[in-house]
């Protein structure tokens, strides 16, 4: 041995491919925010995620919704998005971008639309609850 003490390097908290999302994410919604100013279809995009597939070929850019005007927009100017990436990520390979509405934001709303049919239903009338009949919080308190 040299002598040389050998430099530990700290494990990443996350695999690369999450690094690489969270940065494309970034390039391609500031790209997105600029190309919105020439072409109003892109306006009111708001980039939610982007999966890359393991060998970075690919990535899926997923967007809070994505009318077909958007989605039109979106695709003539990939190579464009693409080119934005490729200045500002060093990378071998460009990922080839898809562009798809997040599920999760389809999901989110459901959940919003039955919470708020529950409540409209707890509002009209009480199935076997007692009405909320003044302040307090009703802990402690003894129903006869």
């Amino acid at each position: 041995m040299t002598g040389r003490r050998r430099e530990r390097r700290a494990a990443a908290p996350y695999p690369r491919t999450a690094r690489v999302n969270e940065v494309l994410r970034e390039v391609v919604a500031d790209a997105t925010e600029r190309m919105a100013d020439l072409d109003d279809r892109l306006r009111m995009l708001t980039v939610t995620a982007v999966d890359t597939s393991p060998d970075l070929s690919h990535a899926t850019v997923y967007l809070s919704s994505l009318p077909d005007a958007a989605r039109e927009a979106l695709e003539a100017q990939r190579a464009e998005l693409q080119r934005a990436i490729g200045r500002e990520v060093r990378l071998k390979r460009t990922p080839h971008l898809h562009f798809a509405a997040d599920p999760s934001v389809a999901a989110g709303q459901r959940v919003e639309e039955i919470l708020r049919h529950l409540h409209e239903d707890e509002g009209a009338g009480p199935r076997g609850a007692a009405p909320d009949d003044g302040p307090g919080d009703g802990a402690g308190e003894a129903r006869a």
